[in-house]
């Protein structure tokens, strides 16, 4: 009985092309979080990205009524102050997804008093 050397060599081309493959679809597609969880975005979440691991490229769906809230991208000086810097892009779907940056990413609704409350994430993206 003859055992042939290498016909294992395909079988482990294929393995290793498809792992390369899951290996680029999960960088391509990164993970969604909904900011908040199951309350969705709301007051006291500054604490929600503890302990969470964000990669650039993920995803962060706020769910919120927007008749009440918003969600509105600042810089470190928007997010420290609770202020609204000229230029800022403002969400106000209800049902807002936004792809994290690499670095750190700062949210706050600037509904009057909101911010103030806790209604405010950073969020460090590796």
């Amino acid at each position: 009985m003859s055992q042939g050397r290498g016909s294992a060599g395909p079988a482990m081309f294929i393995v290793v092309a498809l792992l390369c493959l899951v290996v680029q679809f999960e960088a391509v597609h990164g993970a969604t979080f909904i900011v908040g969880g199951s309350g969705g975005w709301t007051f006291n979440l500054s604490n929600w990205p503890n302990g969470k691991r964000f990669r650039a490229g993920d995803i962060l769906v706020f769910n919120y009524n927007p008749t009440f809230h918003n969600v509105v991208a600042v810089n470190r000086g928007g997010y420290s102050g609770c202020s609204t810097p000229a230029g800022a892009k403002v969400f106000q779907t209800g049902k807002d997804r936004i792809r994290l940056d690499k670095g750190q990413n700062y949210f706050i609704c600037n509904f009057p008093g909101h911010c103030q409350s806790g209604m405010k994430i950073a969020v460090n993206a590796a």
